[in-house]
């Protein structure tokens, strides 16, 4: 659940001033292979339009090139064209002990995604006057937030949407095998970054950190008198069809249908490990969902045409700040990132050991998700990635 200016928001390392620090823990990408040219084919659901292997298309290359030049395991991609045609690809392979094929549309850990869902819940709140987004943290959780330089009753729910509360990330205090093999409570996350001095005063400037949501997420609870996944569910996920995204439940380390396993490095430069089967619960409100690359790009075209906020809500999630000098600007939980060919795209992105998600979607209605099975460790395959963010958007 971390932030990167080059792309966006990772799943739970951290970023500060526009340039991009890599941790190798697997809680830090929460807080945060050599494949064959053979493996390298696309595939398409009957819905989609067939993609000739004879020459790939933009898209289907730099999938190809993710795998073939950087080492992922395995690249799936959903994109919604100008047409209004959904086209779906893959690159390498699904499991890298068995060859078998990536699972088209399979279904993946989508890391810090999972904010721009918790923020949504938080503005239907806001719509129906149960949440102010100027308050403070203590209206709603009061005497919760104490710390070195925190006070709870300095910091906004806007703050915490925004990522300009100053707040210290807790994913940086969790070891791999914490994160794969323990079930935390959110007040558990909470209580670990409380150990630690704030990073800024609130207000002072942005700064990712999953502290922010873990509290959005404790404040939907305390206000709803329901889990946090019961209302991402009721209010988004049914309320939109997205049949291929849920909340996992507590204990649950697996992926429920079809996909490709994840693998996760540490070091950088060490061996792949299979990293498919972890507990997700210290990724809670900021990064727990699992879904796919076409539900994202649902969930995103519906946000965006007004399906789940008034327009006034909607509104403040796209007043956003600016992320360094990279061109990226944040809002409330919903990321701007600028297009080569003009215009921006509206998502977040998100990584969670064993998977990186990118993509968004425009306001005439094209849309990308593309997701590879390791978060990159390299700056080429950073880019790599946004390339074919890129291509599908401006193809």
């Amino acid at each position: 659940m971390r932030a990167r200016t080059q792309q966006g928001p990772r799943s739970s390392t951290r970023q500060q001033g526009g340039r991009r620090r890599r941790t190798v823990s697997a809680a830090a990408a929460m807080a945060i292979g050599v494949m064959t040219l053979a493996a390298l084919t696309p595939s398409a659901s009957s819905a989609s339009a067939a993609v000739a292997t004879a020459r790939p298309d933009a898209v289907q290359q730099a999938l190809n090139t993710l795998v073939r030049d950087d080492g992922m395991p395995a690249a799936l991609a959903s994109v919604k064209g100008r047409d209004g045609r959904t086209r779906t690809y893959t690159a390498g392979v699904g499991d890298l002990a068995t060859g078998s094929k990536v699972p088209v549309g399979g279904q993946v850990r989508i890391g810090s995604n999972t904010k721009a869902f918790t923020a949504v819940v938080v503005l239907q709140l806001v719509g129906e006057g149960k949440i102010a987004l100027d308050a403070d943290i203590d209206t709603y959780l009061p005497g919760l937030v104490r710390g070195k330089g925190i006070d709870g009753r300095r910091i906004t729910v806007r703050q915490l949407l925004q990522h300009t509360s100053g707040l210290p990330e807790y994913g940086l205090h969790i070891d791999d095998d914490e994160l794969r093999h323990r079930y935390f409570e959110p007040r558990e996350l909470l209580d670990i970054a409380l150990r630690y001095k704030a990073d800024a005063a609130p207000g002072e400037k942005w700064g990712y950190s999953n502290t922010n949501y873990l509290l959005a997420g404790l404040i939907v609870q305390k206000v709803t008198g329901r889990p946090l996944a019961e209302e991402i569910d009721r209010r988004i996920i049914k309320r939109v069809g997205l049949r291929h995204t849920y909340f996992p439940t507590p204990g649950d380390k697996t992926i429920r249908e079809p996909h490709p396993q994840g693998y996760h490095r540490n070091p950088a430069d060490g061996p792949l490990r299979d990293f498919t089967e972890i507990d997700p619960s210290a990724g809670w409100a900021a990064g727990q969902l699992i879904s796919t690359d076409s539900d994202l790009n649902r969930f995103f075209g519906a946000l965006l045409a007004g399906r789940l906020l008034p327009a006034a809500q909607l509104a403040e999630m796209r007043t956003t700040v600016p992320v360094g000098d990279s061109g990226m600007r944040y809002g409330l939980g919903l990321t701007s990132r600028p297009l080569p060919c003009g215009g921006v795209y509206w998502g977040h992105g998100g990584d969670i050991p064993g998977y990186e998600t990118r993509g968004g979607v425009t306001e005439d209605g094209r849309a990308v998700n593309v997701t590879v099975t390791s978060i990159p460790t390299d700056e080429a395959a950073v880019q790599h990635v946004k390339d074919a963010v890129d291509r599908a958007l401006c193809g």
